[in-house]
């Protein structure tokens, strides 16, 4: 069937059973990187930046939220243990809730909804009286960004060609850490006294970030809705008429006309997808790629979530930094953080994903051994802990951002919202709800052992991701979605499903 037969074959099918032979995933791959992609970036990526905002700014006041005249009766502890505790207990209800969503009504509807959601919930924050309201909102704010992960992390792979979507999801992924730098150089601004009063600086910094994203809204009204899960969900007409007017865009951007594909897909196109058959899909056929995404959630949000959130306290409890100060360090850090995806993301798409996970989590897990060790020997000083964790953050970073690429390429579309929103739940409830709470108990007790204790434990996770990965990791540098995962409503996979009662395979990577 030639390229403009395969338009109509897909224009003519938009109910929920129909049947429909497109090549919509394959010419979305094979485009050039154009304007219209830079623009999905900015849509997409800015959020991240928001969070990153949020998130940092919330760990360089703590400390001046604990003290008199704050307008909070509120401890850093409390901060940096149950406010955080609760904001990533929220991210993880958010996630499965608009991750269910998300795979029901669209990528686009619920990425709107959940920044709306996140917006009103850090505009109270900024008003809290009592710290009852604090740890609502705190929650509220976590809840809306969790249903951000999935949504937004779908639409990157959908909508990025293949070449690219490695680099890509990494670097945005990874833009989390321009925010951090901002909050953490706006939280020295906002916590001067000289400036602001105690009691309005920090909720001013929360103000901040509601203009922000009021703006991040309005560019994001232009990002689409995936066409691969239009064509699935019955609206064949709506995914052709993008794809061709965006071929049509980049044509005349580019100055020549776009190769024609021969790649064909037949899809029994469906409304939605129950909670069972994802299920049986994520654990029953693919199981050991099951494991590799909890391991590199698990790992990176232990790290991540434990020690991060607490990188203040460590400076104020074991350095003598002001609080005032600590901005200034977690800038760094925040630096280092994102340099890594940005420098290593590249190589995800080229020397490839087993190589490049596996490494990045083995190397900063033994380099986190090694500050640990620093540390415990009293080796270092402020200045120094903050270059050991900028080099150690440097790969973390990148291995991070990769866990949330993995899970969103290795399973079959109309999964992959779920499949982000179930890791991202388990692996960050895991190492992102514990791991704040026993950590801002080993920091608070001022024992050099137990923050070793706790760097020891982050390492441990990532390097036991790292050689989870070596094992399991999935060959899907320059593959396209659909071969990496067939989806379940392809007729290839429905009559394999039919013809065995086993597992079927992927095309060349295997069921795990």
């Amino acid at each position: 069937m030639s390229e403009a037969a395969a338009r109509g074959a897909g224009s003519a099918a938009t109910g929920a059973e129909s049947t429909v032979t497109t090549s919509v995933p394959a010419r979305l791959d094979r485009l050039p990187w154009s304007r219209w992609h830079w623009m999905i970036v900015i849509g997409l990526g800015t959020v991240w930046i928001l969070d990153g905002l949020e998130v940092t700014i919330v760990g360089n006041v703590a400390g001046r939220l604990a003290e008199d005249g704050s307008g909070l009766a509120i401890t850093s502890a409390q901060v940096t243990g149950i406010a955080a505790a609760l904001y990533v207990a929220g991210a993880c209800s958010g996630a499965l809730f608009f991750g269910w969503l998300t795979d029901r009504y669209g990528r686009k509807k619920l990425f709107m909804v959940t920044l709306a959601v996140y917006l009103a919930a850090t505009a109270l924050t900024a008003l809290s009286f009592e710290s009852w309201w604090f740890f609502l909102f705190r929650f509220l704010t976590g809840f809306g960004i969790g249903g951000e992960y999935a949504a937004i992390n779908s639409a990157i792979d959908e909508l990025i060609p293949s070449k690219y979507r490695g680099r890509v999801d990494l670097i945005i992924n990874g833009s989390y850490w321009l925010g951090a730098i901002g909050g953490a150089l706006l939280s020295i601004v906002m916590l001067d006294t000289d400036i602001f009063p105690k009691d309005l600086g920090w909720r001013l910094s929360f103000a901040l970030g509601v203009v922000l994203g009021l703006v991040v809204l309005l560019v994001r009204r232009h990002v689409p809705e995936s066409p691969r899960w239009q064509f699935i969900h019955g609206r064949g007409e709506d995914a052709e008429e993008l794809v061709t007017s965006v071929e049509r865009e980049i044509e005349e951007e580019k100055g020549e006309r776009l190769p024609p594909v021969d790649t064909e897909l037949t899809i029994h196109q469906r409304k939605s997808i129950g909670f069972g058959l994802i299920a049986k899909t994520v654990f029953g056929r693919y199981p050991r790629r099951a494991v590799l995404g909890l391991a590199l959630f698990i790992g990176q949000a232990f790290l991540y979530n434990a020690i991060t959130f607490g990188f203040g306290a460590i400076l104020t409890t074991f350095f003598d930094v002001p609080t005032g100060s600590t901005g200034y360090y977690f800038a760094v850090i925040a630096a280092g953080n994102f340099v890594g995806p940005l420098l290593l993301g590249k190589l995800f798409d080229t020397v490839g994903r087993r190589i490049m996970i596996s490494g990045t989590y083995l190397l900063s897990g033994i380099l986190l051994f090694g500050t640990a060790w620093l540390f415990d020997q009293g080796s270092l000083s402020a200045t120094t802990l903050t270059a050991c964790w900028s080099v150690v953050l440097f790969f973390a970073s990148a291995g991070a951002s990769s866990a949330y690429l993995t899970v969103s390429e290795i399973f079959p579309m109309e999964t992959r919202a779920m499949a982000i929103a179930f890791f991202y739940a388990i692996g960050t409830a895991a190492g992102g709800i514990s791991g704040p709470l026993i950590f801002a108990d080993l920091t608070e007790s001022g024992q050099v052992g137990d923050t070793v204790l706790a760097f020891q434990i982050g390492a441990g996770l990532m390097c036991a991701a790292g050689l989870v990965a070596a094992f399991l990791a999935v060959k899907a540098e320059g593959r396209s979605l659909e071969d990496i995962a067939a989806p379940l409503s392809s007729a290839a996979a429905k009559a394999k499903t039919a013809a065995s009662p086993q597992p079927p395979t992927a095309p060349t990577g295997g069921t795990g």
